[in-house]
């Protein structure tokens, strides 16, 4: 293994523990917590996709005429992770991007997902961010997380983006949390099948093969340039904290909603006593 890519994985390495061993997988009693967790997630999946789509527009030649652009074994490595975030298939067998997936995982156990639609739908008009962020109404975290996202994309540094593509993103579902989703599908298997076929695709594709060909990716892109790699280092942990700071918006409206729907039984009991 590259000698930077072990530096950085050991800096990050304390911030990975944070992110795989959160709370607010603990806080995901039953499919209505896990909803809001969705509502939050999804976010970082959309962005995911942009930032993939921004390394293959940065590497590889996307316009007409075409010319050969870059390295070859850089194109490769991207065009690869692109046909099966992009174009991977869901358990039907129909082609499908790994976004559009999370999406029918969300219909199906009946997560909102109107704030999301309502984002792409105004920035797909106004190509605003600031514009789709306040017609979304998104929760800060997930504002915070993708302006993060979309301030190294607009950096036009491949390799940082690189960075936060491989340490940012990949790897990161602890088995905590599979096992969590294994025994609330038990209990309601058609309402949450295809977020548990998401899982076990991103477990399969993204955390396995995909993440060797990111690594690879990123160290062609850095390359010798000792600079490359520090600004890559300390883009990697910033990514790493901007995911623990979702993970802690969703954990609190988790936290929100039980202690509501607790205090509204209580209060109930208690009327149901006095009558």
């Amino acid at each position: 293994m590259n000698d930077h890519l072990d530096k950085i994985k050991n800096a990050i390495e304390p911030l990975r523990h944070q992110i795989v061993n959160h709370k607010v997988y603990s806080a995901i009693n039953d499919i209505d917590d896990l909803k809001v967790f969705m509502q939050y997630h999804i976010f970082a999946v959309w962005d995911f996709m942009s930032l993939l789509k921004s390394l293959q527009n940065s590497l590889t030649c996307t316009n007409v005429p075409w010319f050969p652009k870059g390295s070859a074994d850089t194109r490769h490595l991207i065009n690869e992770i692109v046909v099966g975030e992009e174009s991977d298939v869901d358990s039907f067998g129909n082609r499908k991007s790994h976004f559009e997936l999370y999406l029918d995982a969300m219909h199906q156990c009946g997560a909102d997902t109107s704030q999301i639609k309502k984002f792409i739908e105004v920035l797909k008009k106004a190509g605003d961010f600031h514009s789709a962020f306040i017609a979304s109404d998104i929760p800060k975290e997930a504002r915070d997380f993708v302006d993060f996202t979309f301030k190294i994309i607009g950096s036009n540094k491949d390799y940082l983006q690189s960075a936060i593509f491989t340490f940012g993103r990949e790897d990161l579902i602890p088995g905590m949390f599979v096992s969590i989703v294994n025994d609330i599908h038990k209990n309601f298997p058609d309402s949450i099948s295809i977020f548990k076929y998401y899982l076990e695709r991103h477990i399969e594709v993204d955390g396995d093969h995909h993440s060797h060909l990111a690594l690879q990716m990123t160290s062609n892109l850095c390359g010798t340039d000792e600079q490359f790699w520090k600004e890559a280092e300390q883009a990697s942990i910033e990514s790493l904290q901007k995911r623990i700071d979702l993970w802690d918006g969703a954990y609190r409206q988790i936290m929100n909603r039980t202690t509501t729907t607790v205090n509204r039984h209580l209060a109930k009991s208690g009327a149901e006593v006095s009558n």
